[in-house]
């Protein structure tokens, strides 16, 4: 099952590479028959699905295996002529171009084993070409068919000499139909627990050895043991002189290189690779056989992927995938770039902008991509104390990059996974309402307000601080004060004292005011002298104008400020009206 799902994904990764895949199935279906009949079964089933699916792609490239499967004779041909007549049933521009291929593919083994359904095949293409339903692209192809098949599908052939790897006699063909249930068997694709594992390793290593051909290894090598005899006495002597050679000598003193010629050249070699691959796989390939002889460098590879990487003027992705690939393939290279992203991020205030925006983008590449654990953002504190402006960029980039890859809803979802929230405490702080304003405040200028929605509903129920306001009496306030509760007090003894029988007429209001002692007061409080009238003569009307009423807006509305003892004033004129 595992070996029958790797062909499948790898054959519709690499198409071109097709016959080669199932070349090495062959030969596999040579020994072990039940392998070929599954991969058989496996590839109609993946034909069926992508023609009720509409996927052409995944159609071509189901067919294009089938066809070479009828090639290399693990498929009946009767597969291929349904296949064909499916395709044909219901011609439209994309089946007849399947078609096509497929005809082109194992035209030439149709020709050998059905001549008479390769002919109703192409008899049918005829007719389609004729009633001309169908789109002039696809005309054109089935016109240069029939071209091909005039020439024999001369380039088009069903075996290539390469890939005859089996004899006619060890071929074994399965009979399996387009319209029959096909068991899959998909719980091959694990592994299970095996109660003779000793006796079906053995039988398994008997196939191997017999498909891998082991004997003839067997044989080169005591070949290889008798040309070696032949010379023994000179191989001995030579292979003596150099286990002299290298057995230390005693007192010898280690020399140690302090000048870093070997990490020098190192980088040099590991920067002329960097650029002149063509692209990341080409470079990782290059790197990892590198890496084969300079174990305990991985953080040298890392620091030099990094600082390629901040030389360029934009950020380029070939550097994010190379380091990509190289934490998926070991633990090593994943705990190199954890260290580095904490070094950078801890002196991110010595770079520009230029190299700030692309280590942000390189550090978000793996991180999208789960190369590096999100657990190396605990090292992050989002307060206005614990960040610079420069640190303040780099996330920025960093966690804007994340959202584009990644998506809002994606990366919220992940940032509230409950084995990730330890490490994003300094992220979104939560103990502190000054701090949990200012991340507020940085993610939603940043463009990523959706992940604040926890440190609002904090901030809405978070304890609020009393406030404490402390205040000083001015002597001028306390003055007035004390004046006002000693005129107070005053005239209510006074108005305590009085009967009915001592009461006065009424007096005017300028009356009391004159005969009120007057309280001390500075030049920009003493009120304006009053108007004096004019005297009237006996016998003449009063010539005066009537007293203006104060409208609204004049007098005190307009902001004018009124003097304490006027104050004090009208409160006394108001409380002897009142008083009986």
């Amino acid at each position: 099952g595992l070996f029958c799902r790797a062909v499948l994904k790898a054959q519709l990764v690499s198409p071109e590479f097709t016959g080669v895949y199932v070349a090495l199935a062959a030969v596999v279906n040579s020994k072990i028959p039940e392998v070929g009949e599954l991969l058989a079964a496996r590839g109609v089933a993946q034909f069926r699905k992508a023609y009720r699916r509409n996927d052409k792609m995944l159609c071509i490239g189901s067919a294009r295996l089938l066809a070479h499967l009828v090639n290399q004779g693990v498929v009946h041909e009767i597969v291929a002529l349904q296949v064909l007549t499916l395709l044909l049933e219901k011609p439209t521009d994309d089946s007849v171009e399947v078609a096509i291929m497929f005809v082109k593919e194992c035209g030439s083994a149709l020709e050998e084993t059905s001549p008479k359904g390769l002919h109703a095949i192409f008899e049918r293409l005829r007719g389609i070409l004729q009633e001309g339903d169908i789109d002039k692209r696809v005309q054109y192809m089935i016109e240069g068919l029939f071209v091909v098949r005039r020439n024999n599908f001369k380039d088009f052939p069903a075996l290539p000499e390469e890939l005859d790897l089996v004899e006619d006699e060890d071929k074994i063909t399965h009979e399996i139909s387009l319209d029959e249930t096909l068991d899959i068997h998909p719980e091959l694709d694990v592994f299970h627990f095996d109660d003779q594992y000793d006796e079906n390793e053995a039988a398994y290593a008997e196939i191997r050895d017999e498909i891998l051909g082991a004997d003839g290894d067997d044989e080169s090598g005591s070949g290889s043991d008798e040309h070696s005899g032949v010379s023994g006495s000179d191989g001995d002597d030579e292979s003596d002189g150099a286990k002299k050679a290298e057995q230390p000598r005693a007192g010898q003193q280690d020399i140690e290189d302090m000048t870093e010629a070997s990490l020098v050249g190192f980088r040099r070699t590991v920067y002329l690779t960097i650029m002149s691959s063509l692209s990341y796989e080409e470079g990782s390939h290059k790197l990892a056989k590198l890496m084969d002889g300079h174990r305990g460098k991985e953080k040298e590879l890392g620091a030099m992927l990094l600082e390629c990487c901040s030389q360029e003027k934009s950020y380029l992705k070939y550097y994010g995938l190379l380091g990509q690939r190289f934490c998926f393939m070991h633990r090593v290279y994943v705990e190199a770039f954890e260290e580095h992203f904490a070094t950078y991020y801890a002196t991110i205030h010595r770079y520009d902008t230029r190299k700030i925006r692309n280590f942000a983008k390189f550090f978000s590449t793996l991180l999208a991509s789960d190369a590096m654990p999100m657990s190396v953002l605990e090292l992050i504190s989002l307060t206005e104390d614990e960040t610079t402006s420069s640190s303040r960029i780099f996330l920025k980039v960093l966690f804007q990059d994340l959202a584009e890859i990644m998506g809002v809803t994606k990366l919220n979802e992940r940032f509230h996974d409950p084995d990730l929230k330890p490490y994003l405490t300094g992220l979104f702080p939560m103990e502190n309402p000054q701090n949990t304003r200012f991340a507020i405040n940085y993610w939603t200028s940043i463009g990523l307000g959706a992940l604040t929605e926890d440190m609002r509903e904090y901030l809405k129920t978070a304890p609020k601080a009393p406030l404490v306001v402390k205040t000083s009496p001015s002597p001028k306030a306390s003055s007035s004060s004390s004046a006002l509760s000693s005129s107070s007090s005053s005239l209510s003894s006074d108005s305590s004292v009085l009967s009915p029988s001592d009461t006065e007429p009424a007096r005017t209001e300028e009356e009391i005011e004159r005969a009120s002692p007057q309280p001390h007061r500075s030049t920009s409080d003493r009120a304006p002298p009053p108007r004096q009238s004019p005297p009237r003569i006996r016998g003449l009307p009063d010539e005066r104008p009537p007293p203006r009423r104060a409208s609204p807006g004049r007098g005190r509305g307009r902001g004018l400020v009124v003097p304490a003892w006027v104050k004090e004033q009208e409160e006394e004129i108001r409380l002897r009206k009142r008083s009986p």
